[in-house]
């Protein structure tokens, strides 16, 4: 395969010159949960809150009680991205909104080792004692679905719910198909949480340490997003997914609406495929990894949460998300944000 297959969302305008609300999608919410940070605003600073997160005491309670770490972390994530996007009432449901029901939202989640320890413990179980030993009560969080689920029930989300396990291309494909949803008219938003749990099971895996990481965004049509406040944080103007890292990056870049002034990678930054015609601007990249380890399904969210961010804080035109591209990787994918309100 040597051409990228390519979502353009900026779509066409039909003959009235208008277009539809929902291919207009944003970005409306952000939450992290990583240890020693509060939120993700602190990616983009090398000072670390005074009060940052610490899964040992944050971790706890009713609603976190007999459910698996990875659970518990994107439950943190996901109710943070919730309420930034002004969608929770007091007691951590959604609540009706000016634009319809608060339940018509989709789950979308993406983690390629979430249930790693505990399908890992109940294999050792059945080979000390058979399926007699096995408890049921904890078969449900050997399914790659559970986070998913569990995010559904604690906030009341009835719409389409589902988890992607796709590698290092995971976290931006789930932002993807979660635009996608929304189009469809499958949902009227949808949050998307990418997640992995440290664990021994993880470090021999990857062969390296591994570290608690959940990061969630919320996605609503920019018409929805504007009736509670301004437009959102960005603009999901383009996806690509194509063989090899050069031709997806160059694919992407001819997208762009403007110049790209962040690049967020898995890795060293690959070449610009032209330079910023802006006088003195300078194509900047971001490796999350070099900071907080192995991602895995959960960097391509961490990518479009950061990117998010940075574009309504730093005044940035386009950022441009990459991963996978490697050679064990099947595939490349790049997640082109620009600002809420770009045309």
């Amino acid at each position: 395969m040597t051409d990228p297959y390519t979502q353009l969302y900026a779509g066409t305008r039909p003959a009235d010159g208008t277009r539809r609300a929902a291919e207009h999608t944003v970005i409306t919410g952000v939450g992290l949960a990583f240890p020693g940070l509060r939120s993700v605003g602190d990616l983009l600073t090398s000072r670390p809150p005074p009060d940052g997160f610490d899964p040992a005491t944050e971790l706890k309670g009713r609603e976190m009680r007999n459910k698996d770490r990875a659970s518990r972390l994107a439950l943190h994530a996901a109710e943070q991205a919730l309420d930034d996007a002004g969608l929770l009432d007091g007691k951590g449901r959604l609540r009706d909104t000016a634009d319809g029901p608060g339940s018509d939202t989709a789950v979308v989640v993406s983690s390629n080792l979430g249930s790693l320890r505990t399908v890992c413990d109940f294999t050792d179980t059945i080979a000390r004692e058979t399926v007699t030993g096995l408890s049921p009560l904890g078969l449900p969080q050997t399914s790659s679905n559970v986070v998913a689920g569990w995010v559904a029930i604690r906030h009341g989300l009835r719409g389409p719910n589902l988890t992607v396990c796709n590698g290092a291309t995971g976290g931006l494909d789930a932002v993807h198909w979660a635009r996608n949803l929304i189009v469809a008219g499958r949902c009227r938003r949808a949050v998307v949480v990418g997640v992995e749990p440290a664990g021994e099971h993880a470090d021999k895996l990857l062969g390296v340490p591994t570290t608690d990481v959940a990061c969630a965004v919320v996605l609503e049509p920019a018409a929805a997003s504007s009736v509670r406040r301004p437009a959102g944080y960005a603009r999901l103007w383009a996806y690509v997914r194509g063989a090899t890292l050069a031709s997806t990056v160059e694919a992407a870049e001819s997208l762009a609406p403007a110049p790209v002034g962040l690049r967020l990678t898995d890795g060293p930054a690959p070449p610009a495929r032209v330079p910023s015609p802006e006088p003195g601007a300078d194509l900047t990249g971001m490796d999350l990894t070099t900071r907080l380890g192995p991602c895995s399904g959960a960097l391509g969210v961490l990518q479009a949460a950061v990117g998010a961010v940075h574009t309504r804080t730093h005044g940035t035109k386009a950022v441009l998300a990459l991963g996978g591209g490697a050679d064990t990787d099947d595939a490349a994918a790049a997640l082109l944000l620009t600002g809420a309100d770009t045309e």
